[in-house]
């Protein structure tokens, strides 16, 4: 407010936002009289409520829950200029139980705010949230909980609605769930080569010292980890030289996922745990190039406290959409690789079992058709794949012409995992059904420990497959396995 009174314009303070910035709210002088303040109430109600126009359905309340914590702690850096008591209702509804109900789609990913600004209006006790799961008015939510009604001024509405938080929140979970699919992924892989009686070669230290790319080392020692004591150490004259380049290269697949997960997370940890407020609030800020009439101007000391209100484009969420779409690409080729592999277990001339993995005793059709799903997703991820950060339109009169579809890129992530899981649970099937012909055929042969660790876990809730029956709730059920089956973390 010291700036307001000073005169110096302040984008969202003193002049409107968007195209209006050229729009004064306060006088040209700054004073802030009674009339004044009330305006500036006015205008940041009437602003909220402007900017909420979100579409679709809302978001799960542990995803809106998620985009209120981000955004408090990002308020905590204290870059926002907004009044204490919109940190304290953050609080209050993460620990009351207060859920804004969020639209769950309608930002460009230049700050989510047209979604962002739900929560203010049940700040201001208008639109609607969920209390401990019961849907009711904004104000009854506030009666509810004994909180009372926020009055924004000054920079408050840009202080809640400003921000990535939505969009962060969707790229936590999408992360997150990589995460859990990229953990369990070695070991998915080792059951796969042992179904196939595959080659070890490709992920020897010999075979990959020859070429250090980062991750690539340790990514082929977990593959070698989980095979500790496999049948695959010993040599087999029915062995191939080399196998089918799905099972060759599937540690530079796992490997770049890897890396570009661990990129993912790094960016994801700077996002959550900065400002990216539009303009910023700094104290005590650096003089550099004060000396500079243009730069003197965003200076402001009242008393004892100094800073300045700098604008920025810190609202920019292009590095997160782009750590989002590159480990969507990358995990892409997992899913590539994944189809691959089933698809040649199912191949009697790979595997030397039995066509599409038939029990002895099947006449049937046994996995003649278990591919279609796979294939079929496989084609949804290639799609999922393509970059949407760079496809934006200009709004706002034109001056906000740019922006990265963070949220849309992180749902699209989530959605690749999510296939993923279904295509690596299809590939479990295969190779425990191969893995069960085998020990039938030899009832000695050795699995490694993690493999025979998962695979006798996986047939506690999928069984081996003796005649022809309705895989859908097998598929479901390997999926299920995969998101919740415990490795030690990366």
């Amino acid at each position: 407010m010291t700036a307001a009174h000073s005169g110096t314009p302040v984008y969202g303070l003193t002049v409107g936002v968007g195209l209006n910035k050229d729009q004064p709210i306060f006088d040209a002088k700054g004073n802030l009289t009674p009339e004044v303040i009330d305006a500036s109430k006015k205008f940041n109600a009437a602003a909220l409520r402007a900017h909420s126009a979100g579409v679709g359905s809302m978001l799960p309340d542990y995803l809106a829950r998620l985009s209120m914590v981000l955004r408090l702690n990002t308020m905590l850096h204290g870059q926002t200029g907004a009044q204490p008591y919109i940190a304290e209702l953050y609080a209050e509804f993460i620990n009351r139980g207060v859920t804004p109900l969020i639209p769950a789609r309608g930002s460009i990913g230049a700050a989510d705010i047209m979604l962002a600004s739900h929560v203010g209006l049940v700040m201001m006790g208008e639109w609607k949230a969920r209390v401990n799961g019961v849907e009711m008015s904004g104000g009854d939510a506030l009666a509810k909980v004994g909180l009372k009604p926020l009055v924004p001024q000054g920079k408050d509405m840009l202080a809640i609605l400003s921000n990535n938080s939505v969009g962060t929140a969707y790229a936590i979970e999408a992360v997150r769930s990589a995460r859990q699919l990229l953990n369990v992924s070695p070991v998915v892989f080792a059951m796969s080569l042992e179904a196939l009686n595959g080659n070890v070669a490709p992920v020897l230290p010999q075979s990959i010292g020859v070429r250090p790319f980062p991750q690539l080392a340790d990514s082929a020692k977990e593959i070698r980890d989980a095979l500790i004591g496999s049948y695959l150490w010993h040599k087999d004259d029915k062995r191939a030289l080399q196998d089918p380049l799905s099972f060759r290269t599937t540690v530079y697949t796992l490997s770049e996922s890897v890396r570009a997960l661990h990129d993912a997370e790094d960016i994801i940890t700077v996002q959550i745990n900065s400002s990216d407020d539009n303009p910023a609030t700094v104290l005590n800020a650096d003089k550099a190039y004060q000396d500079s009439s243009q730069v003197a101007q965003y200076f402001v000391k009242d008393g004892a406290i100094s800073g300045g209100i700098f604008p920025t484009a810190n609202f920019e969420s292009l590095p997160v959409a782009l750590a989002t779409q590159r480990l969507t690409v990358a995990l892409v080729h997992v899913s590539h690789n994944s189809m691959r592999r089933s698809l040649h277990l199912e191949d009697d001339h790979f595997t030397g079992l039995t066509r599409f993995l038939s029990a002895p005793g099947n006449k049937g059709h046994g996995f003649g058709s278990l591919h279609i799903p796979f294939v079929a997703l496989h084609a949804e991820n290639v799609d999922l794949a393509n970059p949407v950060s760079f496809d934006i339109q200009p709004v706002a009169g034109g001056i906000e012409d740019t922006g990265a579809n963070n949220d849309h890129a992180a749902r699209r992530l989530k959605q690749v995992v999510d296939n993923l899981n279904i295509i690596y649970g299809i590939e479990l099937m295969h190779s425990a059904q191969a893995i069960d012909l085998r020990l039938q055929a030899d009832p000695q042969l050795a699995l490694g420990k993690s493999t025979k660790a998962m695979f006798t876990a996986y047939r506690k809730v999928v069984p081996f497959v003796e005649q022809d029956r309705i895989f859908t709730p097998d598929i479901a059920a390997s999926q299920k396995f995969l998101e919740g089956y415990a490795i030690n973390q990366k």
